[in-house]
């Protein structure tokens, strides 16, 4: 494979990806193999959907939830729930991504957190940003997407609105120096 294995890591969206549901992004990386890739958009708010709502539509008392919005981690599947979530909880399916976070698709880390037992630090989504085998290497090679390091600080404590200024910020990057015209050298 020509493109790094981006697990743990954020993925970025440049202005003028070409796609609205891409632009302005932060996607962090949970899987990315030969097989294709997986992460959650993690600076897009569903509308009017708390994760409290969602913990009643299962049928989950949302105990001492903290008030949060539901994130919309992408076009695939958005009517499936994931929690992404600092790697100090791991329940039986969850997917730990290194050090960076852990993904849990389960209905256990919902009640868990409504019970004050869940992870530390977390973000409830529906749905998913998936790619195919090759899809995501190749689309790198292209005006697109950059890679970042994982933080935790970016994806679980910055405000929805600053998560995609300040990931380019800590490449060093001012965004408004990003131009969506694609270079040639």
């Amino acid at each position: 494979m020509d493109a790094p294995f981006l697990s743990g890591q954020l993925l970025l969206s440049m202005p003028g990806i070409g796609d609205p549901r891409f632009e302005r992004v932060v996607i962090a990386m949970c899987l990315h193999d030969e097989a294709g890739a997986l992460g959650l958009v993690c600076n897009r708010a569903t509308e009017d959907f708390s994760v409290a709502d969602l913990m009643r539509q299962l049928d989950i008392d949302p105990g001492v939830t903290p008030a949060r919005a539901v994130l919309a981690g992408g076009p695939v599947e958005p009517t499936r729930g994931f929690v992404l979530h600092s790697p100090d909880y791991a329940a039986q399916d969850t997917i730990q991504v290194g050090m960076a976070w852990g993904l849990t698709s389960t209905l256990d880390v919902l009640k868990d957190i409504a019970a004050g037992k869940g992870p530390q630090r977390w973000l409830a989504a529906l749905g998913y940003s998936g790619w195919g085998a090759g899809q995501l290497d190749a689309e790198m090679t292209r005006h697109g997407w950059l890679a970042a390091p994982g933080d935790g600080g970016i994806v679980f404590d910055t405000p929805l609105e600053s998560r995609w200024p300040a990931a380019f910020a800590g490449l060093g990057v001012n965004i408004g120096q990003l131009s969506a015209e694609a270079g040639r050298a």
